[in-house]
């Protein structure tokens, strides 16, 4: 059973983007009895720029989790977390940390930055392997964070059931695809296995 969904915004953006909004809104219309809630990082918060080193993203990610499994009184294990971009790479990577591991009922990847444009070389991936739930990537079939070729081999890594859904044409922006990601992410969290 999912209880909620938490989402979190990529590096240059809050939890105000329009992608979550449309996630929520799509949710809430389609399982209004799954809570749903967009969350900040600090450093968004505190009128920075640019992001806080992984670990205190990471723990971000974690307490977000905890305080809403004790608010809407449920284990974390009936929580899907994800997000954009960084958001979606951090959330991989609490429910990988060796050191305190999330337990999460399933993961959402939007644009998952795989490496910098133009730096192939420099995969993010190392994390992957570790990955223990079932996973959603929704990414544009022209990011420039990674091709569709270079996401496949990454996440043919994960030992769980992977799921990837391609907006043709979209860059790593998904400019313009806000709705159609957000029918793509509910109606998977709907089918997820209860």
């Amino acid at each position: 059973m999912i209880s909620g969904v938490i989402l979190f915004p990529g590096a240059g953006t809050n939890a105000n983007h329009q992608s979550l909004v449309a996630i929520e809104t799509t949710i809430n219309k389609s399982q209004p009895e799954i809570n749903v809630r967009r969350v900040d990082f600090a450093y968004r918060l505190n009128g920075k720029r640019f992001p806080d080193r992984a670990p205190v993203l990471i723990k971000t990610v974690r307490d977000a989790v905890l305080e809403a499994s004790k608010d809407w009184d449920c284990p974390t294990n009936q929580i899907v977390i994800g997000g954009r971009s960084m958001g979606g790479r951090m959330c991989s990577m609490a429910i990988t940390d060796t050191v305190q591991q999330l337990d999460v009922a399933a993961l959402v990847c939007i644009c998952y930055p795989l490496h910098p444009p133009k730096q192939p070389e420099k995969l993010r991936i190392e994390h992957l392997p570790r990955i223990n739930v079932r996973s959603l990537f929704v990414s544009g079939t022209r990011d420039e964070f990674g091709t569709v070729e270079e996401l496949k081999n990454a996440t043919a890594t994960i030992g769980s059931a992977v799921t990837h859904e391609w907006m043709n044409g979209a860059r790593h922006d998904l400019k313009n695809k806000d709705d159609e990601v957000a029918e793509v992410v509910a109606n998977w969290i709907m089918a997820l296995p209860s």
